[in-house]
């Protein structure tokens, strides 16, 4: 009984270090040229990344433990009992528009950005499981996406913020990668990407504070406090940004994912005011305050970016935390309202117009 139990302990052990080891789920590797130059960031000592402040990023035992079992147990209201309304958006739609800067929400944090007669893909994780493999994540709310990713058109530029799934997805990026003519990135992602096969000559990696112009587009890596890994050993060896996007008429900061801390004021004088501001508000818990905001967090962050709009993201896809599906939207439009922050709330699929006036709040989660 004792061997039968240790050899099905052994061969699930293999299963999974062979997975791990050859999954292309999991990415690439930094070649040694590659590391050599991110040495000479400020943000890479002792062979990781790391956040301005002195960011705790493991668990206590104790908290793990209660972790797990928090995201297993079965508890009320976690997740939708029906697919969220959504809008539809079709190819035609995208190749012919030339009208103001306008967003469209794919829900968590991903968008479909167009301005200036650019389309840009922002963390385009269209996939139904944030995790590497089916069995190891929750499905998305929805079964649909405002347009499938096979349907989409020529996209110019996709923005990713950092590595975790459910920002940078394989199955996404594999379908994508062949109608993006190129991809920007913190240090180190752009592995995951050469890895999956995108050319190096349409991989642009930059640092915090860093800046390009990509087709009259001013975009900026800016800070974020937060973390990265795909895999077991690669804890924090990619960096994790934030981004900002300035066209001749719009000035646009997307948070990626971030605790709350001073780096939200130092973008906000240094780029600021922004007229739209996509900020993180979900998959929260206080057994990891640093790294994710709480939805009050998130109306202080937009106030510090000097935000004209601000809109919560980073909920309303998936659960990745123990709180309600709601939690984070009810809280975050409570206390904006309480420190009269102009926020936007568009239900998935929803065009946003960065500069429309006549922008009603829309509480279709009620």
């Amino acid at each position: 009984m004792v061997l039968s139990i240790v050899i099905i302990i052994a061969a699930i052990a293999l299963v999974a270090v062979l997975f791990i080891q050859f999954s292309p789920q999991f990415g690439g590797k930094a070649s040694d040229e590659a590391i050599a130059t991110y040495k000479t960031s400020k943000n890479y000592k002792e062979g990781v990344f790391k956040n301005t402040n002195d960011v705790k990023l493991d668990m206590s035992l104790k908290d793990m433990g209660k972790a797990l079992i928090g995201f297993f147990k079965s508890q009320p209201n976690t997740k939708p009992d029906h697919d969220l309304p959504l809008a539809k958006i079709d190819s035609l739609n995208i190749v012919n528009y030339k009208g103001d800067t306008r967003l469209v929400w794919f829900g968590h944090s991903t968008f479909l950005l167009q301005t200036e007669g650019k389309t840009i893909l922002i963390d385009p994780m269209l996939g139904n499981v944030p995790a590497p493999h089916p069995m190891l994540g929750g499905k998305r709310f929805n079964e649909d996406l405002p347009i499938t990713i096979e349907q989409l058109p020529k996209i110019d530029a996709v923005l990713i913020s950092h590595d975790h799934y459910d920002h940078l997805d394989y199955e996404s990026i594999k379908v994508l990668k062949d109608k993006v003519e190129h991809f920007f990135t913190p240090l180190g992602v752009g592995a995951h990407l050469q890895k999956w096969e995108v050319d190096n000559t349409k991989i642009t990696e930059l640092d915090w504070w860093q800046e390009t112009t990509f087709k009259e587009l001013k975009l900026v890596c800016a800070p974020a406090q937060h973390f990265s890994g795909r895999g077991l050993t690669d804890r924090a060896k990619t960096l994790w940004s934030s981004w900002i996007v300035q066209s001749k008429k719009d000035n646009i900061f997307f948070s990626g994912d971030s605790g709350y801390a001073n780096h939200f004021k130092e973008i906000g004088e240094k780029y600021g005011p922004f007229d739209f501001a996509m900020i993180e508000c979900g998959q929260y818990n206080e057994m990891w305050p640093e790294i994710h905001m709480f939805p009050e967090e998130t109306v202080q962050a937009g106030i510090d970016v000097k935000a004209k709009k601000v809109m919560p993201i980073h909920w309303g896809a998936f659960k990745l935390a123990m709180h309600t599906w709601t939690d984070p939207i009810e809280r975050f439009t409570k206390t904006a309202k309480e420190f009269n922050v102009n926020m936007v709330t568009p239900k998935i699929g929803d065009e946003i117009f960065p500069k429309d006036s006549t922008y009603n709040t829309k509480t279709w989660w009620q």
